[in-house]
């Protein structure tokens, strides 16, 4: 897991596990963004197992499932909403981050 803070309240990383909500609520994140698309790559988890691990971390958990370049208004609006509402940091992933950082740029105008 490779964490990169794009300001203070908003991180990135990769494709994270179910067994890594843990250690994501260990240090100190309160939401978690899927911005992934369910089977985009081989041997991905479903966001099922990743939400059921998320809750029993005690984080709210988020699906965005925004495919690489073509962000619609609509997920915009989404995440707009969860960026709003979340209490603490917040830690989006995707396969690499790139696409959790193009989107929150894109919406949050940093």
């Amino acid at each position: 897991m490779s964490i990169r803070a794009i300001d203070d309240h908003f991180h990135v990383t990769g494709q994270l596990s179910p067994g890594h909500m843990q250690d994501i609520a260990g240090l100190g994140y309160k939401t978690v963004i899927c911005m992934r698309p369910d089977n985009e790559g081989f041997g991905q988890p479903g966001f099922a197992d990743m939400a059921k691990a998320a809750e029993a971390a005690g984080l709210d958990i988020h699906y965005i499932p925004v495919i690489p370049g073509r962000m619609t208004p609509e997920q915009g609006a989404e995440l707009k909403s969860v960026l709003k509402g979340a209490d603490g940091r917040i830690l989006a992933f995707c396969a690499s981050g790139g696409r959790c950082e193009a989107a929150y740029r894109a919406v949050s105008g940093k």
